[in-house]
């Protein structure tokens, strides 16, 4: 093999399908590459010809120019796909498995690991705890939106399929397992959500959605959805969820309009620093925490797989371009609420969401409205996505989905 073709940042609001190099077991200089890991070579890792790799929220942030992204950083962290070559140090894995790739890369050796916090190894980004696949200051790793990808510690990181022609059935659905799905669930379980809750879910974009899907399949009593965008509380409508228009009133009054009360038992943040106030549609980066806490139960907890990050050069003050935001934490105290933010540690769920979706409990692309496009078309999907699209883009960079 001599050659690969993959999505790049260019610019705020530009990406491209250019020409890249064949992965090769060893990390090569390049954007976003941490110099530290220059050089780095992986013989644990294995080379993956991509089945499916979807278009995240979390690349539109960069996209739009809101992070410290370098051009020409490839992109892409949600990686399905075939197992072309490994390198010697592999055991397990073979060539020909059907994978699922966690987003957040691990090295299966380190104490955090080894406690199944595997986004924040320890090992895999010189920078700091947790890395990622074309994710600014992740370390370099390169990004999955490619006909080819390396994945480090092949036998730790990836997921096989147990069936390869069931895999490739319900391939839209198990594309889902190396992100949105198991962070939509650690939302939902963070927030303690069980049989009898009540949920609310600020956000339905497809990590809004999938942690809506993920609070039925905990057994949640009652899930409501807030959003300002009317296609996606439809799409969430679609599958059961109760809904609320951000832009038609205060959350607790519409919420007490459903449940009889104003506070539910359960609250998950899916939108993250791009937040905008619930009426004047202006950026509010605190809005969503501050409402969450209002609105949860005293005693309750809110998950917040939504990104925040420490630089963002379009932030609306000084103090927000550094992630420091006005948060109402005395309403958190006085109600003794439980907190989890970070990346959601994929490995400990994706086993458990794959058997629920082979064994047909979950049907996860429906609910997102998953669409798959090629790879020459993800320019198009970015620009969709960003408009508001209330759809899940799935990239078919080597014609696996051709027909799905």
């Amino acid at each position: 093999m001599s050659g690969n073709r993959a999505v790049a940042y260019k610019e705020p609001g530009k990406v491209e399908v250019i020409d890249t190099d064949y992965p090769e077991f060893e990390l090569k200089d390049g954007p976003g590459v941490n110099p530290a890991n220059v050089g780095r070579t992986v013989p644990h890792g294995a080379i993956i010809r991509t089945v499916a790799t979807n278009i995240c929220g979390s690349d539109q942030h960069m996209v739009r120019g809101r992070t410290t992204a370098p051009a020409n950083l490839v992109l892409g962290h949600e990686i399905t796909g075939e197992v072309v070559e490994v390198g010697p140090g592999v055991e397990f894995v073979k060539v020909g498995d059907i994978v699922s790739v966690p987003f957040n890369i691990s090295c299966g050796r380190c104490r955090n690991c080894k406690e199944r916090k595997t986004g924040i190894c320890l090992n895999v980004n010189p920078d700091r705890p947790g890395s990622a696949y074309g994710y600014v200051d992740m370390g370099g790793w390169v990004g999955g939106q490619a006909e080819y990808v390396l994945v480090p510690y092949a036998d730790w990181n990836l997921l096989v399929f147990p069936d390869r022609e069931q895999a490739l059935d319900k391939i839209m659905d198990l594309t889902m397992l190396s992100d949105i799905f198991p962070t939509g669930f650690h939302g939902a379980v963070t927030a303690g959500v069980g049989v009898g809750s009540t949920v609310y879910v600020a956000g339905a974009g497809p990590v809004g959605l999938a942690a809506a899907t993920s609070a039925m399949l905990l057994g949640a009593a009652a899930v409501i959805v807030g959003d300002m965008n009317a296609d996606r509380l439809a799409q969430a409508r679609s599958f059961g969820c109760e809904t609320i228009d951000l832009s038609s009133g205060e959350i607790a009054d519409q919420i007490e309009q459903i449940l009889g009360v104003p506070e539910v038992d359960c609250g998950v943040d899916a939108v993250g620093f791009e937040a905008k106030g619930h009426h004047g549609g202006e950026e509010a980066p605190a809005t969503v925490l501050n409402s969450l806490m209002d609105i949860t139960a005293a005693g309750g907890a809110m998950g917040i797989p939504g990104l925040y990050v420490t630089g963002d050069p379009g932030g609306v003050d000084e103090s927000a371009k550094k992630g420091s935001l006005s948060l109402s934490l005395g309403t958190g105290w006085a109600k003794s609420l439980s907190f989890t933010t970070g990346q959601c540690p994929v490995m400990k769920y994706n086993r458990g969401l794959m058997m629920a979706i082979l064994h047909d409990r979950v049907h996860i692309a429906k609910n997102v409205n998953a669409k798959a496009i090629s790879l020459e078309d993800a320019p198009r999907g970015y620009a969709e996505f960003d408009a508001g699209a209330a759809t899940k883009y799935v990239l078919n960079p080597n014609g696996y989905l051709d027909g799905k």
